[in-house]
């Protein structure tokens, strides 16, 4: 597919806009990335490719080249697992309609879960709406925001690590997709999957070989591995896998805007690696500046 385009560097292939979970909209996003000194960005918004439009109208007049995504929610038996695919055809049926009933599933889960706070602490279903924009993916940081907002945590992230812990009681999970069927959603949509910070867990939870083995023949192009929440021990395992099974290694910051202290451009990606991705995706093309 692409290749015959130059893109530029430095590149960072995970970054969300508040169509998701970011705090700057896509437009802005995109000027952020150019500020901060990337040649290509990636927006991967979880769920959702509602920015795309945005950020391709941004990137032009910026003059950086954008990658379309998406953080794909998906899971492995009980635990929480992210895809980011790249350069997949948003329009196609079976992304459409998985993406639809995650999207479902987290905003029942985040009233429910609002719900269960309510009765603790004076917290609202108007109070998350009113952090969330239009066409948004909502979810837990949007709960998070309005926890801080209301005066019961100071950051985002302390939400995450005290009210909104999956130990607190008030957490439940949603509904996604099984991992490898996910990344069979993403090939049959001509996109590029790769998973999302694989080893935050620590080297007794890496990805065993025989998953992973499968998720290769269904597809897997990479791994994320230059990620700030990767564990070392963890790491240097995948980094060995990678090699055997032929898989890339991508590094990205997992920018949030305000909502994480990830910044820009913190870990980024060669451009050997993007080659590859670009050439192997076929649903649909970057933006190029």
């Amino acid at each position: 597919m692409a290749g015959e385009r130059q893109f530029r560097g430095p590149i960072d292939l995970h970054a969300h806009s508040s169509v998701s979970d970011g705090t700057e909209t896509p437009s802005q996003l995109v000027r952020a990335a150019s500020a901060a000194g990337l040649g290509t960005v990636a927006l991967t918004d979880h769920d959702s490719t509602a920015g795309w439009h945005e950020a391709a109208a941004a990137a032009r007049t910026a003059g950086i080249t954008l990658i379309p995504g998406m953080e794909f929610s998906t899971r492995v038996s009980t635990a929480s697992v992210h895809l980011l695919a790249y350069l997949f055809d948003p329009s196609d049926a079976g992304i459409v309609a998985e993406t639809a009933r995650v999207r479902q599933a987290r905003l029942v889960r985040a009233e429910e879960m609002v719900e269960r706070i309510g009765v603790d602490y004076a917290l609202t279903w108007d109070d998350v709406l009113a952090q969330t924009t239009p066409d948004a993916t909502v979810g837990r940081p949007h709960i998070a925001d309005a926890l801080v907002a209301r005066g019961f945590a100071l950051t985002r992230s302390e939400a995450f690590a005290g009210i909104l812990h999956w130990e607190s009681g008030y957490y439940q999970p949603h509904y996604a997709p099984d991992l490898v069927r996910a990344v069979g959603l993403v090939v049959a949509a001509g996109g590029v999957p790769v998973i999302a910070h694989p080893a935050t867990r620590g080297a007794g939870d890496v990805i065993p070989e025989a998953r992973l083995a499968r998720l290769v023949e269904a597809g897997l192009f990479g791994l994320e591995l230059e990620h700030r929440e990767n564990k070392t021990a963890a790491k240097a395992r995948l980094y060995s896998l990678a090699t055997k099974y032929g898989l890339v290694v991508t590094g990205s910051s997992d920018y949030h805007g305000e909502g994480k202290p990830n910044r820009l451009g913190e870990n980024t990606t060669t451009p050997e690696v993007l080659d590859r991705i670009l050439k192997q995706a076929t649903g649909s093309e970057p933006v190029f500046a």
